[in-house]
């Protein structure tokens, strides 16, 4: 499926900013399962390119003039391919594959997550029909909730509030997963949908024995597919997560983003 990307990000500001840098993990990687066919980013200064850690292409933008907003728009067009049971296959990440192993802030499990891990999965997970019996049982327990959550809920609390969006559906199950010594990892990207969910998406790979990188959506109780383009990886959301940045003054922040995937066919 070919996808024409739109991703605006506008930040405002209450007072002038001094001094901001942004790292923006908004360009995605050509694969084996897509490619790049036309990407660019527009930004109000000169982006330094990098590849970080996970293998993820980044751009750093470094204002030191006052400002008091930030526009970031990128446009592009990806061509995805379709996956068999998500299967990603093998290692493609600069950091082995037992890196995904350890946990974070975000993605601790407590007794509670060890127990529904227990309950949902008892001979543990080993196959695609286990990604995918978690996967439903974290949905049946965490209804899908705009606005309940924010970046900094970590998967215990969602397990509790039984409520959130696809990145808290994703750290919980990075959470399952991880606490039961399988490798699994977060991924940022868009979907193209025709249902009420955000073109802007989380969802989440984890390690099988047999078949390597298997990559499923949560929230949607389904395997990745053509219809998901990948952005970037990380251990969870502060790694993965599309712009993050630190400023000097500015006061109060205000962020209004708007995210379009459309395909040719809408064209």
């Amino acid at each position: 499926m070919k996808q024409i990307i739109t991703h605006v990000t506008h930040y405002r500001y209450t007072a002038p900013v001094t001094y901001s840098i942004q790292t923006l993990r908004l360009t995605p990687r050509d694969d084996e399962h897509q490619r790049v066919l036309r990407w660019h980013i527009e930004a109000p200064g000169a982006l330094e390119q990098q590849v970080d850690a996970y293998g993820n292409i980044t751009h750093t933008l470094t204002l030191n003039r006052p400002h008091t907003e930030i526009e970031l728009r990128v446009v592009g067009q990806v061509q995805v391919g379709a996956l068999t049971l998500g299967a990603l296959g093998g290692e493609d990440s600069r950091l082995p594959v037992h890196a995904y192993c350890v946990q974070t802030p975000l993605t601790q499990a407590d007794d509670t997550i060890h127990a529904f891990t227990r309950d949902v999965l008892p001979g543990g997970l080993n196959a695609p029909a286990d990604v995918l019996a978690l996967a439903s049982a974290i949905c049946d327990r965490v209804a899908y909730e705009p606005g309940t959550t924010d970046v900094t809920t970590a998967a215990s609390q969602v397990l509790a509030m039984g409520h959130g969006v696809c990145q808290d559906h994703a750290h919980l199950f990075l959470a399952c997963v991880r606490g039961l010594g399988v490798p699994a990892r977060y991924v940022s990207g868009y979907l193209y949908t025709t249902t009420q969910h955000a073109a802007s998406h989380a969802w989440a790979d984890v390690w099988l024995p047999d078949t390597g990188w298997t990559s499923v959506d949560i929230t949607n109780r389904q395997f990745v597919s053509d219809c998901h383009c990948r952005l970037a990886v990380g251990r969870d959301y502060d790694s993965a997560s599309p712009v993050r940045g630190v400023r000097s003054g500015g006061g109060e922040e205000s962020m209004e983003v708007h995210v379009e995937v459309q395909t040719t066919l809408q064209q």
